[in-house]
Formats: structure tokens, C-alpha cells, sequence
């Protein structure tokens, strides 16, 4: 039991610091779950379940944010609204429904095909180039703050949200680039990336744990328990970090970690 629970608590370790950084939580779960021989139905039922660690420290660390959005809160702001109430509302679901729709339709393709160490490390390295060229062909900022956020803004977030379904290149890789292509500075789009990824991936984790949930038993609690704690701990001080990094550095070095580790990935797994 106990090389159970700590299989599981390195799972939670880095679901949790990956999630929200852009180098891809699901492509370093499925390289880590293949190393520990941790594979199979549970197994991926479990990187669905503590997933929910690390959405749950965005909404505990955000919670004002997220409070702000009830429709009777009318915060002032200079732009207005601003990211709050119904508007906020409606920027988040602008951003969610791309991939709400592609997911509906292409979840079996992805499940079947992409969910492997091979097409992962292509997208590692993929993803990879395309951070470093984002950040060069970047245009100058117009919004420094997320109250600042236009419509045309959130949905083209969320298109570039829908790329992140190919295991290895990132939801957060993906939104924060999208933000910033459109305008938004780094810091924005981090915290964007953030805010958004909670409605996309509270769907998309309860949808898959509907349907594998009957693959597990009450022996499996203590394990998805520890998962589930630890990841929100190291999802906590993963975006604490990140937002702290951004400030200072452009996304670069995460780019060339993903290309070094991307043909580490091909060839140590094949």
C-alpha cells in the first residue's frame, strides 16, 4: 500500500506543477504513468480524478475573482464591468465553448490515437517552437489587466484552447500564447489561462470520470485521496510561481525545456 500511495503522491506532484505551467500536465502524466508502470483504465481515470487538485487551487487562490462573477456582485471598474458579473460570465463561456465542441467531437479520435509517448514528444517539441516564435512575433500589449479582456480576445483564446487537446502541447501553453497574440501581456494572459482552464476542465474531468468511474472500488480512496491533496498543494505554489516568473522572463526557457526533453521523450520511451 504504501509504494501505491506514493506512486500516487508523485502523480499528484506533477499533475499539480504542470497543470498550469506550459509544458503539458496530460504528456508528463502519460510519460511519468508509463515509467511507474502505472497504465490502464484506473490509471487514467485517476489523472482525470486529480486534476480536480489542481482546478480546485485556482479557484481557492482566485476565489475573489470567481465570486465577482455572480451576477448580483457589481464591482467598479475603469473598463466598466470589466471581468466581472454577466460580462465575465460571458468571456469565460466564449472561451469554454470552442472546446466544448471540438471535445465532443473529436474525444474518441484523441483517446485512441494521441494519448501515447510518441505523439507526445512530437507535440513537446511542437509546442515547444511555437512558444519561441510567439514570443518574437508577439504584437506590443494593449491590455494590462483582466479587466481590460474584449470579447474577440476570450474566443480566440479559446480556439487556440481547442490545440491543446493534442496531449503534449499544453492548455496553458496554448491560452497563454493566444492572449498574448491578441494583445494581452504575459502576466494577463497567465492569469487568463488560469481563470479559464477551471469551466473547460471541470467539464471535461467530470465527463471522463462518468465514464470510467464504475473501474473503480472503495479500496482505490486512500490512493486518489493522496493524489488529489497533493496536487492541489503543488498547483497552489505552481501558479503562485508562474505569475512571479512571467513578470520578470518570457515563456523561452519553457520552450527549450520542451524541445529537449521531446526526443528524450521519443527515443527513451519507444
Amino acid at each position: 500500500m504504501m509504494e501505491g500511495l506514493g506512486v500516487a503522491g508523485v502523480l499528484g506532484i506533477v499533475e499539480g506543477l504542470t497543470e498550469f505551467l506550459p509544458v503539458s500536465s496530460t504528456g508528463h502524466l502519460i510519460v511519468t504513468g508509463n515509467i511507474l508502470g502505472f497504465t490502464g483504465e484506473k490509471a487514467a481515470c485517476f489523472e482525470v480524478f486529480i486534476q480536480l487538485g489542481a482546478i480546485l487551487a485556482v479557484v481557492v487562490l482566485y476565489w475573489r475573482r470567481f465570486v465577482g462573477l455572480l451576477p448580483l456582485h457589481r464591482p467598479e471598474s475603469p473598463h466598466g464591468q470589466g471581468f466581472s458579473g454577466m460580462r465575465g460570465i460571458a468571456l469565460l463561456a466564449l472561451t469554454t465553448f470552442p472546446a466544448l465542441v471540438a471535445g465532443f467531437f473529436a474525444h474518441r479520435f484523441i483517446k485512441a490515437y494521441l494519448f501515447g509517448p510518441m505523439t507526445v514528444a512530437l507535440a513537446f517539441g511542437i509546442g515547444g517552437v511555437g512558444i519561441i516564435l510567439a514570443e518574437k512575433f508577439k504584437p506590443e500589449p494593449s491590455v494590462d489587466r483582466l479587466d481590460g479582456l474584449n470579447y474577440g480576445q476570450a474566443l480566440a483564446v479559446g480556439l487556440f484552447q481547442c490545440i491543446a487537446m493534442w496531449p503534449g502541447m499544453s492548455r496553458a501553453a496554448c491560452t497563454i500564447i493566444g492572449g498574448m497574440l491578441t494583445g494581452l501581456d504575459r502576466k494577463t494572459s497567465t492569469e487568463y489561462s488560469f481563470l479559464a482552464a477551471v469551466p473547460v476542465m471541470f467539464a471535461a474531468t467530470f465527463y471522463d470520470l462518468f465514464k470510467t468511474w464504475d473501474k473503480l472500488c472503495v479500496s482505490d480512496t486512500a490512493f486518489f485521496a493522496v493524489g488529489f491533496v497533493v496536487s492541489f498543494i503543488a498547483a497552489a505554489a505552481a501558479v503562485k510561481t508562474l505569475i512571479a516568473m512571467v513578470q520578470r522572463w518570457s515563456l523561452v526557457p519553457f520552450a527549450w525545456y520542451r524541445i529537449l526533453v521531446a526526443p528524450l521523450v521519443y527515443f527513451g520511451m519507444r
